[in-house]
């Protein structure tokens, strides 16, 4: 299966930032969740939770016949994801600033693969800079219209 190709939305400044508002975006491209990938997430935020590393035991005694991703973990792809398909520049500095709304309605099996789309309903100026609110939703390959994660990441941008 073919990938599209993304293309890179360069903006510069709290003008361009601005024009960003109502703007979607994605979706990614697919993103398979195997169990390295499981695993690594697992030693790096100190869950160790049978479900998620413990592939015989979840093929056993586990209700989606595999191992299945934390959900954190995919939320954790979002930003990264988000940066292919836009740079921002033009500030003093550019960081997470939260995560908010965010829900797991479906269950990603080892061996799935994922992607995201976003939108950005608003762009705010706040106090030193601009806050840009992303709606995020993470879209499971085969699975229909449910996604598997979906919230929201807010980046502040400082002037």
């Amino acid at each position: 299966m073919s990938e599209a190709t993304i293309e890179k939305l360069h903006v510069n400044g709290p003008e361009e930032l601005l024009a960003l508002a109502g703007r979607e975006l994605g979706p990614s491209r697919w993103v398979t969740i195997d169990q390295e990938r499981i695993d690594t997430f697992a030693r790096a935020v100190d869950d160790q939770e049978w479900i998620h590393v413990d592939v015989e035991r979840a093929k056993a005694e586990g209700p989606f016949g595999n191992t299945i991703a934390h959900g954190l973990l995919l939320v954790a792809l979002a930003p990264p994801l988000l940066h292919e398909h836009l740079e921002i520049t033009g500030f003093r500095l550019s960081v997470n600033y939260g995560i908010n709304k965010v829900r797991f309605p479906a269950t990603v099996v080892e061996g799935s693969r994922v992607r995201v789309h976003f939108t950005i309903p608003e762009v705010t100026e706040v106090k030193g800079g601009y806050d840009v609110p992303i709606d995020f939703k993470v879209e499971i390959e085969g699975n229909g219209e449910k996604p598997a994660a979906a919230g929201q990441i807010v980046l502040r941008h400082l002037t």
